[in-house]
């Protein structure tokens, strides 16, 4: 007579027998259950790589050199393309022997949203190499932000630290790095507020902080460098103007500035850093030409000679 597992070990308690049974059953299962997982893990990293690989085709036009830009920001960009920053683009263009179309949008918020990342251009100009909607060349200039006065003021300070400035109209842009160091030097009891995000076809907050300054409506100014140097050089007041330096535990004062392009556009970006590489001196020239306040790989002011 054949004798079942029971009859072998009637001791073996009914569960583990149950179990060991439901064991042997259920490994079919286990392995369907393990080879679904596989192919849906195959299947996500195929989605994956198409996407990866979508997202970093370089769709940039060949036939012209095209960039967005604000229409009315001077001295960097306009629509009449009198800017530092058209002549710069002039300069990319006439490397690669392609004409320059432009985009225009105001550079204010939601800039790069409607215009780099919807494919309306394949270049924007002067943005900060801390920017990270966009992937940043290598950078063709550096400035800082200055404080500025009229060289008849009597003011003899040279950074905000000084006592002097506690009793002076400071005008400051706000949510700039500069009024940072105003607030540490309490400083916002006779300050004069400009706005940031402006619209720059109405309204330019740098402009008028120098034109002020000028007229001795406020006593200081502190600004983005390129748009004080730019302002200040268009009055016929004769002002001061003075690097502000960093401070510790404070927002940095200096920036790189470099240009933009779509995340994943490696090779469009290292044919602007070639250019850029090979123009800097012709660039420097224009940048200098617009009074803008050009910092050394050190951090010192470039002096024109």
């Amino acid at each position: 007579m054949k004798l079942t597992k029971t009859q072998l070990a009637p001791d073996v308690p009914a569960e583990l027998t149950m179990t060991k049974t439901y064991k042997d059953r259920s490994r079919p299962d286990r392995n369907f259950v393990k080879n679904c997982w596989s192919i849906i893990l195959i299947f996500g990293l195929l989605i994956f790589v198409s996407t990866l690989s979508a997202q970093t085709t370089e769709v940039r036009d060949r036939t012209a050199l095209r960039v967005c830009a604000d229409p009315g920001n001077l001295p960097f960009s306009n629509d009449k393309e009198e800017g530092f920053e058209n002549k710069i683009a002039e300069v990319v263009a006439e490397e690669l022997q392609i004409p320059i179309h432009y985009t225009w949008f105001p550079q204010t918020r939601g800039f790069i949203r409607n215009t780099l990342r919807v494919r309306k251009c394949d270049l924007v100009m002067g943005i900060s190499s801390a920017h990270e909607l966009l992937l940043n060349t290598n950078h063709y200039y550096r400035s800082v932000f200055v404080l500025f006065f009229r060289k008849d003021s009597g003011i003899t300070g040279t950074q905000l630290s000084d006592p002097q400035f506690r009793k002076l109209r400071i005008g400051v842009v706000a949510g700039t790095p500069p009024a940072n160091l105003m607030l540490k030097y309490e400083l916002f009891d006779n300050h004069r507020p400009y706005q940031l995000i402006v619209d720059t076809r109405i309204q330019k907050s740098g402009r008028d902080m120098v034109a002020d300054v000028a007229s001795g409506e406020v006593d200081v100014g502190l600004l983005w460098g390129p748009i004080a140097g730019y302002y200040i050089g268009r009055q016929n007041v004769k002002m001061t103007v003075l690097p502000i330096r960093d401070e510790p535990d404070m927002p940095k004062m200096n920036y790189r500035i470099t240009m933009g392009v779509r995340h994943g556009e490696i090779e469009w970006k290292r044919t602007l850093n070639k250019i850029i590489r090979k123009r800097q001196q012709d660039i420097n020239q224009i940048l200098m030409s617009y009074g803008l306040l050009l910092l050394d790989r050190k951090g010192n002011p470039i002096i024109v000679p």
